[in-house]
């Protein structure tokens, strides 16, 4: 079972990386914050924010679509291991907006909430008990050649726990 310190710093080098980093990363919130915690992902647009919650969630035995939760605000599931309720904020135009649309029950209530672009709800989110970045890296890339597509680039990951 990974630990804190096997996760906390990693280099992922496609989407398959990703998808499995979640799963190591799903168990060790269980282990440390048991069926309920906020976790904030941060990172720019593609950076892996997505895959990494889909990772998460094969993990916990949901087999349907992971879709990005950018024009919804959110995406809830419902899986035999717990409720996953994945916030993209990215869209949001104030943190109150959040309250008005129920949100607060939300993050009251049991299960895993994850929520990218949490800057966006500051002031009203609660803290997060995990806070993950990703970055896209390119590890031979030179300024004078530029990585051809995001496809092509690896990405860091950190994680840090409250």
């Amino acid at each position: 079972m990974p630990s804190v310190d096997d996760i906390s710093n990693r280099i992922l080098v496609d989407e398959k990386a990703t998808v499995a980093f979640g799963g190591e990363l799903h168990d060790v919130i269980r282990r440390l914050c048991g069926e309920s915690a906020v976790v904030y992902l941060h990172g720019d647009l593609g950076a892996g924010k997505t895959t990494l919650v889909r990772g998460i969630l094969r993990l916990m035995n949901h087999s349907g679509a992971v879709k990005s939760p950018t024009y919804t605000l959110l995406e809830p599931y419902q899986t035999d291991k717990g409720d996953v309720f994945h916030f993209d904020l990215y869209r949001l135009k104030s943190p109150e907006e959040l309250e008005f649309l129920g949100f607060d029950e939300i993050f009251e209530g049991p299960g895993f909430k994850f929520v990218e672009w949490p800057a966006q709800g500051a002031g009203w989110l609660p803290p997060a008990n995990v806070e993950v970045s990703l970055s896209l890296y390119a590890p031979n890339q030179t300024d004078e050649e530029p990585a051809d597509s995001v496809a092509q680039m690896q990405r860091k990951v950190s994680v840090r726990f409250a």
